[in-house]
């Protein structure tokens, strides 16, 4: 007897939703079903339309890295009133809002769009590393926050930089205690974050 399964385009669906971070099989099912339903064609369509214009329209900032729109700098940069001496260097983009939620960071933030993973074939020259450079470059930084995880990963990407920027003239930190071993800043809470930035230390 043939075994009865979801029409094709449903099937398709839920391998597409599956594709996404912390969603399982048994997950993307249900909220395929939930969002084809009857009453809940309206959100279905609602979120395809969303999604649509977000994909055409967001895109990321050519200086800093952070979310910006396709017309207009992304908040950060276009501010007046951040002190532009100083730089947090961040991991991803999704990094910066954890900081910011803080209050405690007033300068600008430059993303690497990852770390060196040689692992994962990531070395340095996949990385916005040229781009952090041509930012020291002009002049105006006068401290530099490495604020990167602190697994294996991480630690490299912080050594290079560190290695990298020295004798740059610039004050080189790296924010420390209160961030767990082997933890990202996404998974940090506020408080966390605010005593690691307070906190950093000068690499030697």
């Amino acid at each position: 007897m043939k075994k009865i399964d979801y029409p094709p385009q449903l099937r398709t669906l839920i391998q597409q939703f599956k594709k996404l971070p912390g969603i399982g099989p048994k997950s993307a099912e249900r909220i395929v079903i939930w969002l084809l339903r009857g009453g809940s064609r309206e959100v279905a369509g609602g979120l395809a339309a969303t999604l649509a214009v977000a994909s055409q329209e967001i895109t990321l900032c050519p200086r800093c890295g952070f979310f910006a729109t396709e017309h207009a700098q992304c908040e950060i940069c276009a501010s007046d009133h951040r002190d532009a001496s100083l730089l947090c260097v961040v991991e991803n983009a999704t990094d910066i809002l954890p900081l910011e939620r803080t209050g405690a960071f007033k300068g600008h933030y430059h993303v690497l769009g990852g770390r060196i993973s040689p692992l994962d074939n990531v070395g340095p020259e996949d990385l916005r590393i040229g781009l952090l450079m041509q930012r020291v470059g002009q002049g105006e930084i006068r401290e530099i926050i490495i604020a990167v995880g602190s697994d294996v990963e991480g630690e490299a990407t912080a050594h290079f930089l560190s290695d990298l920027l020295r004798g740059k003239n610039i004050r080189i930190s790296r924010i420390a205690q209160g961030l767990p071993a082997g933890g990202g800043l996404e998974s940090a809470d506020e408080l966390t974050l605010y005593r690691a930035l307070h906190g950093r230390r000068v690499v030697e």
